[in-house]
């Protein structure tokens, strides 16, 4: 599966990538809608090894893929999906704070979405902790609506939030695929 966009250039994770994957997930600027502080050993644990493991249509783990500047070869972020079953993918993005604000967000997530409907997916889901208003508004930008808000759904900063869900169909023709 080949993903590609103007800015960024994607590779699955590997090993060689643990670092940069453990300062992303211990900075609490990109963690704080995500997750609680965890150990370097929980984190490869619960969130890197199981990335692993090469992703082939009908897995059961995420595709992840690293984001990289195409001019520095600096990693600024991660993305990718998981089969969710009846043919819909859930995906997901970090990105490094230092990327924030600078529409790589937008463009990662386009171009995933992109390969995800070149697989066959029929539907893209994503759940955002309610109040992570920058990627609500980067679903929103790349064509994803609210569909619901499953009330004190995530146990996150210690008390039960609520997520806001969001769907995405694929594009209808050529027009549609513009903006």
């Amino acid at each position: 599966m080949q993903i590609d966009s103007p800015r960024l250039t994607y590779h699955p994770i590997t090993e060689n990538d643990w670092p940069f994957f453990l300062a992303l997930n211990q900075d609490r600027n990109v963690m704080r809608f995500v997750a609680d502080p965890r150990d370097a050993d929980e984190i490869r644990r619960v969130a890197f090894n199981v990335r692993l493991p090469r992703w082939q249509p009908g897995s059961k783990h995420w595709l992840c893929v690293v984001l990289r500047d195409k001019a520095s070869g600096e990693p600024i972020g991660v993305s990718g999906f998981i089969d969710r079953g009846q043919n819909t993918a859930e995906v997901g993005f970090l990105l490094s704070a230092a990327f924030h604000g600078r529409g790589y967000g937008t463009e990662s997530l386009r171009a995933v979405c992109q390969a995800a409907f070149a697989l066959g997916f029929s539907k893209l889901t994503a759940m955002v902790t309610t109040g992570n208003l920058a990627s609500k508004a980067v679903l929103e930008k790349v064509g994803f609506i609210q569909e619901d808000t499953l009330r004190e759904s995530y146990y996150l900063n210690g008390r039960w939030q609520d997520d806001w869900v969001f769907g995405l169909l694929p594009p209808a023709g050529p027009a549609a695929t513009q903006g």
